[in-house]
């Protein structure tokens, strides 16, 4: 059986859900059905500007005498968002621990976001504007 994800976001929605599963054959023996609550994941508008601004961000700023990637920004930024979790390495050194975008919620990426920002303006990186003024908070 497919799984299927229903986004419920306000009242007309969660009607729609309520009618589909109404609708829906009772699963074989053996089978569950499970709803799962959680909050909105990230919007992909917020993830298509986080990647144009650690991009940006990779291409301008050099940190402690070296250019670093978009990606290894964005451990920098997460690992700072979540206020540093280091560990040690396996094979000597450490490791810094920060949170996976793709499990952030939309506050969490628009803190994220601002996070960036903030330390952008205050080096002096040039931004591509947004082609379609993205947005990356919501509710």
């Amino acid at each position: 059986m497919k799984a299927i994800k229903v986004y419920i976001r306000d009242e007309g929605l969660r009607n729609v859900a309520l009618a589909r599963l109404r609708d829906m054959q009772l699963p074989e023996q053996g089978i569950v059905m499970t709803l799962t609550l959680a909050k909105s994941k990230r919007s992909l508008e917020q993830n298509a500007l986080l990647w144009s601004m650690l991009t940006d961000i990779s291409r301008q700023i050099e940190w402690y005498g070296r250019y670093l990637s978009a990606e290894e920004w964005k451990h920098v930024f997460t690992a700072s968002l979540s206020k540093q979790n280091v560990v040690p390495g396996i094979d000597g050194g450490f490791v810094v621990l920060g949170k996976s975008t793709s499990s952030m919620s939309i506050r969490e990426m628009g803190d994220l976001i601002d996070l960036m920002t903030a330390f952008g303006i205050e080096k002096g990186v040039r931004f591509s504007a947004p082609e379609d003024g993205h947005v990356w908070r919501e509710g």
